[in-house]
């Protein structure tokens, strides 16, 4: 008998664990003695080979973006990923989930790629599907990508198509919002796919504290970078810091860590705001539709 591929094997998330923010790094070995949930891509553990044993519980990035800014299409095969993926849960343990190998929809990687929406759709669905079917199998949660709001509604529509509720799942990963995430256009989408629309529990990519304040209410979990390009820009080190900047600083990551967290945790204790539901066209149409989707997802 096959691996069901409707059935999320994540683990380490319980559809109603509170609000977990991951502190992005690129520095792999900060999984050694972190202690707050990290969030590392696939791109910065792939060549050791030596890896670290992790202090703490952490998520997988698979790198899809500079993957396909850089080339154009996936060179990491499938098989490459499963190996990688299998070797960190053995290695480096505490793994809750990873991303599947999705195709991003800015209209960048569009221009990269010269495929369509609907392609990066496809393919991101059937990697979930594909990667689900391993054995053993990995925790591999379903990503929404699309541009529009329209976009990531049809998204939903076939992960339902393919036998995937999106509605049980522990978590279903938000794309394509990272490099517009603090808008009024992202809030209205997560409100439309979070608890008040669709009802899913959400994984915002690269929330910034600004993100977090619009919109945390509406997600389950979110993970930001954010700190290391602050970092950058600040002129001088934290207080007792030796090195010239801290832009791979943890203390200063860990001050972040803690800032961002604050603001999901008070804006999923903050109140709906009345305007965002009293919005004119096209926003009053884009809830229709929701529930439209909602209403299908749910039967």
């Amino acid at each position: 008998m096959g691996v069901d591929v409707r059935r999320s094997t994540v683990a380490g998330v319980r559809p109603h664990a509170d609000l977990t923010f991951y502190l992005g790094s690129h520095h792999s070995a900060w999984l050694a003695f972190a202690d707050v949930p990290l969030f590392i891509s696939h791109r910065r553990l792939a060549a050791r080979r030596n890896l670290p044993r992790a202090a703490t519980a952490w998520a997988l990035d698979s790198g899809g973006f500079t993957e396909l800014d850089t080339c154009g299409r996936w060179r990491v095969t499938e098989t490459s990923y499963l190996h990688s993926i299998a070797r960190y849960h053995h290695e480096i343990g505490r793994l809750r989930w990873c991303a599947p190998q999705d195709w991003m929809c800015e209209p960048r990687i569009l221009a990269r790629t010269g495929l369509t929406v609907r392609d990066h759709q496809r393919r991101t669905v059937d990697s979930v599907l594909s990667l689900r079917t391993a054995h053993p199998p990995v925790p591999v949660i379903p990503v929404l990508q699309g541009w529009t709001i329209a976009d990531y509604l049809r998204c939903a529509e076939l992960y339902e198509t393919a036998g995937i509720d999106l509605r049980a799942e522990p978590i279903v990963g938000v794309g394509s919002v990272c490099r517009r995430q603090a808008t009024r256009e992202i809030e209205t989408l997560v409100t439309a796919l979070g608890p008040d629309g669709l009802g899913l529990r959400l994984h915002g990519f690269g929330v910034s504290l600004a993100g977090s304040r619009r919109y945390g209410r509406s997600l389950a979990s979110a993970d930001s970078l954010a700190w290391s390009y602050a970092a950058r820009r600040q002129r001088n080190p934290l207080n007792g810091c030796r090195h010239r900047s801290c832009q791979n600083c943890y203390r200063f990551a860990r001050a972040f860590y803690d800032r961002a967290a604050s603001a999901l945790r008070q804006a999923a204790t903050a109140s709906v705001q009345p305007a965002l539901f009293s919005m004119p066209d096209p926003s009053v149409a884009v809830r229709a539709t929701g529930s439209a989707v909602a209403d299908r997802l749910a039967g």
